[in-house]
């Protein structure tokens, strides 16, 4: 695995509003990234907690993430992970953050503990 660590929506939320696990995520920073589900996922959740779009554009830019577009690939890796996490109930944001990672050889944060139950092959950790 390499240095870069893929944020799952939950673990970026956890640091933008500086909830429990904020600091897992602020030592990680330098090195994350996040694909484009996942970042629309985040977008939405703090739109529908009252942040306006302008807040949003100056918070989320300025953190330099590295943005992975979510591609054919990303997809078809999202599909077959169906498979080996129904049982913990994952959802199609979840698998798009672990097919991220599983085609980027890189590790996870996340603040959803049931994926610490998910035999994906990928370094999953969680802040909570």
């Amino acid at each position: 695995m390499n240095e870069e660590v893929i944020l799952d929506a939950s673990a970026l939320l956890a640091f933008v509003q500086q909830e429990a696990g904020a600091e897992q995520v602020a030592a990680s920073i330098k090195h994350a990234a996040i694909s484009t589900v996942n970042l629309a996922e985040v977008v939405t959740k703090l739109i529908e907690g009252g942040m306006s779009e302008s807040e949003i554009q100056d918070i989320l830019p300025a953190l330099n993430l590295t943005i992975v577009p979510f591609d054919d690939k990303m997809a078809y890796e999202a599909g077959h992970l169906r498979t080996l996490t129904r049982k913990q109930g994952l959802s199609l944001g979840d698998r798009a953050c672990l097919a991220t990672a599983r085609m980027r050889g890189a590790s996870v944060l996340t603040a959803d503990r049931v994926w610490l139950k998910a035999n994906v092959d990928v370094d999953i950790k969680c802040i909570r």
